[in-house]
C-alpha cells in the first residue's frame, strides 16, 4: 500500500485557497475601525459650520474667533451636547449669531458622529467577512489535503477485487481505496452487471468485505441492485457502536409552539450528531430563530464544514446587520461510532449530563449564546463512552423549573434514580419529574434530548 503524490486537483485547490486568503487580507486592510472623531473630521466640521453660518455673518471679515469652533467641538465630544452655562455665555459674548452657530455645530457633530459609527460598523463587518473567508479557505485546503492523504494504492487488493467481481458477474471499471486517520477503510468501486445477471449492492459490499478482511457496509442512500450501466458504489467500514435517541418537549404555558428545536444527524466518517437550540424568549419568534440555527448548522455540517467553522460562520451571520440582539443557545453532541468517543460542544447552553454505569457527570457551559458577540467562544469536552452510557441534553426551561441553586443537584438525583434504559422513556420520565417538582404549568419552553450508545460487538 502506498500513498498517492499530490494530484493536480489539490494543487489547483491550493491556488484557489491562496486567492481567498489574499481577499481576506484585503478586507482587513481596507480601513481601520474608527472609534473616535479624527482631527481630519474636526477640520471638516469646522469648514461646514463656517460655510453654513459664518459666511453670511456681517463680522465675517473681521472675526478671529474660529478657534472657538475647535474648543466647542472638543467640549461636545468629551462632555456631551449639554454644555455648561459658562460655555454658552462665552459663545453669546463672542458670536453675533450664537443660536444659529450653536445649532449648526451640534448638527454637524451629530452627522459626523453618525458617519463615524457607520464606518466603524462597516469595518467590523469587513473584519467578520475576512475571518469567514479565511476559515472557509482553511477548511477547503484541509479537506482536500486530508482526502489526498487518505487515498492509497494497492495493486494486489485491486486485482483480488476485480477477480472476485468477475466471478460474481460484475465488470469493474475502476476502484479507489481510502483510509481515515483512525484506520477505517472506505472503498469506491465503479461497476456494472454483465448481461443477464441480477446482483444486489449488498452482495458487492459482502464481496469487498471478504477481499479486505473487514466488515464493509454500503454507504448512505445506495441503490439496491447493480444495473447494466456503470455506477459507483461506496463501501464503508462498519461501525462498532450504534445509538438510539429519545426526545420529550413542551411549550411555555403548554403552548403547542416551542422556541426549542433539535436535529439528529448522520454525518460522514462514521459519526452521528445531536443538535439542541433554545431561541431567545418563547413562542413563534423564538421558534423561528432556533429553527434557522438548527437548519443552517445541519446544512453546513452535512456539507463537511468543521463544527467550529460552521458555528462561527453562522454566528457572524446572526450578528452582522442586526440592530437588536437576538440570540440562541447551541448544544451539540457528536458520537464517533468507531471509537465510542463523544464530543460535547456548547455555546451558552444548559448543563449536559452523562450517565455512566456507576456515576453521573455534569458538563457545564460558561460561554455566551450565538448572536451576541462577533467572536464566538465555545466550550468543548470529549468523553469516552461505553456500552449503555447515556448523554442527556436539556434546555434552560427544564433546569429553571427546579429550585434555584439546587437545579444541577436535583437533576442529577432524578437521573441517578432512573431504572430505565430506553432513551425515549428516559426523556419523558425526566420531563414528568421536573413538571411534578415545579407543580405549575411551564414558565418556559422545555426540551429533553437523550442519546444512548451501545456496542455492536457482543
Amino acid at each position: 500500500m502506498k500513498e498517492l503524490e499530490m494530484n493536480p486537483y489539490v494543487i489547483q485547490i491550493d491556488k484557489f485557497v491562496n486567492s481567498l486568503e489574499k481577499l481576506s487580507r484585503a478586507f482587513l486592510h481596507l480601513e481601520d475601525k474608527q472609534d473616535d472623531i479624527t482631527e481630519e473630521s474636526y477640520q471638516r466640521m469646522c469648514e461646514e459650520v463656517k460655510e453654513r453660518v459664518c459666511k453670511q455673518c456681517s463680522r465675517n471679515a473681521v472675526c478671529r474667533e474660529y478657534e472657538m469652533l475647535w474648543e466647542l467641538l472638543y467640549t461636545i465630544e468629551h462632555y456631551g451636547a449639554e454644555m455648561n452655562v459658562e460655555t454658552k455665555r462665552k459663545i453669546q459674548k463672542k458670536c453675533n449669531q450664537a443660536p444659529q452657530f450653536l445649532r449648526a455645530v451640534l448638527d454637524v457633530y451629530k452627522n459626523e458622529k453618525q458617519n463615524a459609527m457607520w464606518k466603524q460598523r462597516m469595518a467590523e463587518n469587513r473584519a467578520d467577512c475576512a475571518v469567514q473567508l479565511g476559515s472557509f479557505a482553511q477548511m477547503i485546503q484541509h479537506s482536500t489535503r486530508e482526502l489526498n492523504a487518505s487515498i492509497f494504492t494497492d495493486e494486489h487488493l485491486e486485482r483480488k477485487v476485480r477477480a472476485r467481481f468477475s466471478k460474481l458477474g460484475l465488470k469493474l471499471l475502476s476502484s479507489v481505496f481510502l483510509v481515515s486517520e483512525s484506520g477505517c477503510y472506505e472503498i469506491h468501486v465503479t461497476v456494472r452487471a454483465t448481461k443477464g445477471r441480477c446482483i444486489t449492492t449488498r452482495a458487492v459490499a459482502d464481496t469487498v468485505s471478504e477481499c479486505v478482511g473487514r466488515n464493509m457496509i454500503l454507504g448512505k442512500e445506495e441503490r439496491n441492485v447493480v444495473s447494466t450501466e456503470y455506477h459507483t458504489i461506496i463501501c464503508v467500514e462498519g461501525p462498532k457502536y450504534h445509538t438510539l435517541q429519545g426526545v420529550a418537549k413542551i411549550g411555555k404555558g403548554c403552548d403547542k409552539i416551542s422556541g426549542d428545536n433539535f436535529s439528529l444527524l448522520e454525518l460522514s466518517g462514521g459519526k452521528q450528531g445531536a443538535i439542541l437550540s433554545d431561541g431567545m424568549g418563547a413562542g413563534k419568534t423564538a421558534f423561528q430563530e432556533s429553527a434557522m440555527v438548527v437548519e443552517v448548522l445541519e446544512e453546513l455540517l452535512n456539507a463537511g464544514f468543521p463544527k467550529e467553522t460552521a458555528l462561527q460562520m453562522l454566528n457572524t451571520a446572526m450578528v452582522m446587520g442586526r440592530e437588536e440582539v437576538r440570540f440562541s443557545t447551541i448544544d451539540m453532541s457528536f458520537f464517533d461510532l468507531y471509537t465510542g468517543q463523544c464530543e460535547i460542544v456548547k455555546a451558552g447552553a444548559s448543563t449536559t449530563f452523562i450517565k455512566y454505569k456507576d456515576k453521573v457527570e455534569r458538563i457545564k457551559s460558561t460561554s455566551l449564546p450565538m448572536g451576541v458577540v462577533s467572536k464566538l467562544e465555545l466550550d468543548s469536552t470529549v468523553r469516552q463512552l461505553q456500552d449503555g452510557d447515556l448523554v442527556i441534553m436539556l434546555t434552560d426551561g427544564v433546569m429553571d423549573a427546579l429550585p434555584v441553586e439546587e437545579q444541577d443537584f436535583l437533576m442529577q438525583l432524578i437521573i441517578e434514580g432512573m431504572q430505565l434504559h430506553n432513551p425515549k422513556e428516559i426523556a419523558h420520565h425526566i420531563l414528568e419529574q421536573v413538571l411534578e417538582c415545579s407543580g405549575q404549568v411551564p414558565l418556559d419552553d422545555m426540551t429533553v434530548l437523550v442519546v444512548g450508545i451501545w456496542s455492536l460487538e457482543k
